[in-house]
């Protein structure tokens, strides 16, 4: 009997703590060197990534303090929560990203974990921090297309009530 593939993308955590504090200029999709406890702790959902970041070291690119919990039913091969872990990139890539990053200003952050394909991933952005008055910026775009939308919303209502009294 054959082996069924996992397709598609399954969301284990998402940073949205990121896209608000920061500017996004670039994404990366890479793969991460992991253990299997720490396979097993993200298929069940567990993990946060409000704290972590990416550092390029030795040509090499690693995720830090990224929070995978330990596996509940693991014995002595359990992981540590917070350690760093290595990111699968090309070489290219690697490079862009660590001369882009050492311009003032410019971070590389975690943007979500995933499982796509059966294989665990992480997205990356090389982003640009944002002065405070650009998160109260967004923050008003937001509310301000909500109630909108919201406005429309409710005159489509009163629209169709109107309809539905006529006919």
């Amino acid at each position: 009997m054959a082996k069924k593939e996992k397709t598609g993308r399954k969301l284990v955590a998402q940073n949205k703590k990121a896209r608000h504090d920061y500017h996004i200029l670039d994404t990366y999709e890479c793969g991460m060197v992991l253990t299997g406890t720490e396979v097993k702790s993200l298929r069940q959902g567990r993990s946060s990534l409000v704290d972590g970041f990416v550092q390029i070291d030795g040509g090499e690119a690693w995720l830090h303090q990224a929070h995978i919990p330990e596996y509940a039913q693991g014995t002595w091969t359990n992981h540590s929560a917070r350690r760093k872990r290595k990111l699968l990139m090309h070489r290219a890539e690697i490079d862009k990203l660590d001369s882009k990053s050492q311009e003032t200003g410019h971070t590389i952050v975690p943007l979500a974990i995933y499982f796509k394909d059966g294989r665990a991933k992480v997205e990356i952005a090389l982003a640009k921090g944002k002065k405070e008055y650009d998160k109260r910026q967004t923050l008003r775009e937001k509310q301000d297309t909500r109630e909108s939308n919201r406005a429309i919303a409710a005159a489509r209502r009163r629209q169709r009530a109107q309809q539905a009294q006529r006919g």
